[in-house]
């Protein structure tokens, strides 16, 4: 016997539960089918548990510094590292069942189990709750993986992914992180700050490539402060494992050993095979291709998130979730400009950017402006021992209209969203009033600097 919904939604993440709420706020009658744990990759070894653990060691980085601040602390200040993955552990469930508790709020129901759809409107649930489950409407979020090299496969002992890195029993020694991107800078960060010897190898010329030069370089240099050795324009070629640990091998001949090797190369979408033959489905690769309103080639299928590869990032699966939400119950919606979803990397220092960056301007052809101002002439980033970095606004030399902010310092995760705010104004800045003193400053004179009236930011030499 099956039951029957207006919408089912495939798999619990950030895109999933949110296109489940929404569409139960729209009035739709739905159906949440999840195989693993409520939350997805995100709430369970991904954004959270990653920010717990950052939030530990940047504690414990700020109390080794102490004296900085004036303040003398007695005995040695050290990581109990189990102690830290229980703290993870404990806010990943909280955060479980809270997601677990609002989406049953919303009258949603839950299946536990691997759904496949056998045909449009037909949903198999296998598992828990073995069902059989009928619809008008189907969304597919069913996430990512982290990548696999062929060359040097994970065997989740010496050769990890970051799901493993997230909870290692005890703290290596050393560690080699294959990849210089969000993931690796962010792992990074944990373990030198625990006391791990870390090596980052990156093939392409910079870490966090998709980002412009400047920043990679900056962070870099921070890096080493941290203990982090970064090498860049360095292909791994193998990865060789001992009772002992790893050998890393480059390409250019060098090897470097370490307890632990991290491939942290970035994630791929998946999506059940069955499902996909069954459907049809047209595919980007291994992402469901979809158009600019999130359906699929099928009609009445949609998909969102990691499954169709376009952000990798929880708020890009929210606004997805958003847009399929509202076509699936019958109100005309489509995403807009990607390069609008903000960009975050919690790294010490953290980077944030969103819309065009230098690079992208140079390659649009654009002539821009670019406004900068440094954390260092902020007082109350001083007065925070935050002082490195800066934060740099591109204005666009035809309309005088803000094209993209990218940031490297300390909290700019956080003021990346006024960042957004900028993004196409025209607003007179002059007219525009930040509270004094907050490291918000900083952006206000980037922001003037565009336009060549910062106060506090002496002028370029012409």
């Amino acid at each position: 016997m099956s039951e029957t919904f207006d919408v089912v939604v495939i798999g619990g993440g950030p895109g999933g539960y949110a296109s489940a709420i929404r569409c139960a706020q729209k009035g739709a009658s739905v159906a949440l089918v999840e195989k693993k744990a409520m939350g997805g990759t995100c709430l369970n070894v991904g954004c959270i548990p990653s920010k717990a653990l950052l939030a530990s060691v940047h504690f414990l980085t700020q109390a080794k510094h102490a004296n900085l601040m004036g303040l003398d602390i007695q005995g040695e200040v050290n990581p109990n590292w189990p102690k830290m993955i229980a703290r993870k552990e404990a806010i990943v469930a909280g955060f479980t069942k809270g997601v677990t508790g609002l989406i049953q709020s919303n009258g949603i129901k839950i299946y536990n189990g691997a759904g496949v759809v056998a045909a449009p409107g037909k949903v198999s649930v296998s598992g828990q709750d073995s069902a059989q489950l009928e619809c008008k409407t189907i969304i597919l979020a069913t996430g990512s993986e982290p990548i696999n090299i062929p060359a040097f496969p994970f065997d989740y002992k010496t050769i990890i992914s970051s799901t493993e890195a997230l909870s290692l029993p005890q703290i290596p020694d050393s560690m080699v992180i294959i990849g210089g991107g969000v993931i690796g800078c962010e792992m990074a960060c944990i373990y030198a700050a625990v006391g791990c010897k870390v090596t980052i190898v990156e093939a392409l010329s910079q870490l966090l490539p998709n980002e412009d030069a400047w920043v990679g370089s900056l962070l870099m240099k921070e890096f080493k402060k941290l203990g982090i050795n970064s090498m860049v324009n360095c292909k791994v070629t193998a990865v060789q494992t001992a009772s002992d640990g790893a050998t890393v091998q480059l390409e250019d001949g060098q090897s470097i050993p370490a307890e632990k090797a991290l491939v942290a190369v970035g994630r791929r979408a998946c999506c059940d095979k069955e499902t996909v033959e069954n459907l049809g489905l047209k595919m980007n690769g291994p992402a469901i291709a979809v158009d600019k309103q999130m359906q699929t080639s099928v009609p009445d299928v949609y998909a969102v998130g990691d499954a169709v590869g376009t952000t990798y990032l929880a708020h890009g699966a929210f606004q997805e979730a958003e847009v399929a939400s509202d076509n699936a119950t019958g109100h005309p919606a489509q995403m807009g400009d990607y390069n609008l979803i903000p960009r975050a990397v919690y790294s010490f220092p953290e980077v944030a950017s969103v819309g065009l960056n230098e690079r992208k301007c140079a390659e649009q052809g654009l002539e821009v402006v670019v406004g900068k101002a440094p954390f260092r002439s902020n007082g109350r980033s001083v007065a925070h021992n935050e002082g490195v970095g800066e934060i740099r606004v591109l204005r666009n030399k035809t309309d005088d209209k803000i094209l993209g902010v990218t940031m490297v310092g300390a909290s700019v995760t956080e003021l990346v969203a006024a960042g957004r705010a900028l993004i196409g104004s025209t607003e007179k800045i002059e007219e525009v009033c930040f509270a004094h003193p907050t490291v918000s400053e900083v952006l206000k004179e980037a922001w003037e600097d565009a336009f060549g009236l910062s106060l506090h930011v002496p002028p370029t030499k012409k």
